[in-house]
């Protein structure tokens, strides 16, 4: 009897994820559980640049770290806006997760996958960590 496999769904979420935290980790462990595979688009150093972030830890090693996370299938580069549409038709994307602060800026892409809002994990965030630090 022959065996059908169903496809494989995919799943893609972006970040900088610069000093990682327990909040990354909760948001990439949520959006793995969404499909089969998850690619994380962590975002270069000269990305971060144009969008006005200074990151501790360079790209290499942020996304060494990415992709450590046994929920991460695969890392790619971020470099710009406008590559969303080129990842998810390259990569045949079925589900792009963001975290709920970026809620309906990028609805106009469920042109081509589903878009899923997740909420951020409540207390922290790289910015929460930064403020912190700058008061030792």
């Amino acid at each position: 009897m022959p065996t059908h496999s169903r496809r494989k769904i995919k799943v893609i979420t972006y970040g900088t994820f610069d000093l990682f935290h327990y909040g990354h980790l909760k948001i990439l462990e949520r959006a793995a559980a969404l499909g089969d595979k998850l690619i994380v688009a962590v975002s270069t150093d000269e990305f971060n640049l144009v969008k006005g972030k200074e990151c501790y830890y360079p790209f290499e090693q942020r996304a060494d770290i990415v992709q450590a996370i046994e929920w991460v299938d695969e890392v790619i580069a971020e470099e710009n806006w406008n590559q969303k549409v080129d990842d998810i038709l390259e990569h045949k994307i079925d589900i792009l997760v963001m975290g709920d602060d970026w809620k309906g800026k990028f609805d106009h892409l469920s042109a081509y996958c589903d878009v899923v809002y997740l909420p951020r994990t409540e207390g922290i965030s790289t910015t929460i960590i930064k403020h912190d630090l700058s008061k030792v």
